[in-house]
């Protein structure tokens, strides 16, 4: 059993979701926002670490996936979520968590079987695998998305031997 984080990247509220890869499927165990409030950049970037750092201490998973940036209207926006990004990478580095990177389109598509799905029928469907009775919080639905596409990638490299595979030296060694 393999414990994965989900990370949904933000520089005001950071979602995070945290599942257990069974073999046969994925078990919900902790979701929720690390919220940074309206403070200067720096500090709302060094809460998204420390969040992340505390959430990984707490349950302990050994891998993360985590939402690749998109480039918005906003181009402000889009340099500031890439932040926020390298800030809970970061912090996954520093815990010694294996990361992957995944767009919004691939974590749909394995979700929902749609890589336009909006955020409602992402939300509906992490309900749905994870046998939630309450709708999580929308940033906290999308880290769970985030988890078990990770989780679904992570299934379908073992017939492949590339599950384990580790870096070194900045080379994925199998």
């Amino acid at each position: 059993m393999t414990l994965i984080l989900g990370i949904d990247p933000g520089s005001r509220i950071t979602g995070y979701g945290v599942v257990r890869d069974t073999g046969r499927g994925c078990e919900y165990v902790a979701s929720g926002c690390i919220r940074t409030g309206s403070g200067e950049l720096q500090e709302r970037l060094l809460i998204v670490f420390r969040g992340v750092r505390e959430v990984i201490q707490t349950y302990g998973p050994v891998t993360m996936g985590i939402e690749k940036v998109f480039m918005a209207r906003n181009a402000d926006s889009a340099l500031k979520l890439g932040q926020a990004r390298g800030a809970a990478i970061v912090a996954a580095s520093e815990e010694g968590l294996e990361v992957a990177e995944y767009s919004a389109s691939q974590v749909k598509q394995a979700i929902a079987g749609s890589g336009g799905a909006d955020k409602q029928q992402v939300q509906m469907m992490v309900m749905h695998l994870l046998k939630l009775v309450q709708k999580p919080q929308i940033d906290a639905s999308d880290a769970l998305a985030i988890a078990l596409c990770h989780a679904h990638h992570r299934q379908s490299l073992i017939p492949h031997g590339l599950a384990t595979a580790k870096r070194r030296g900045g080379r994925l060694r199998l």
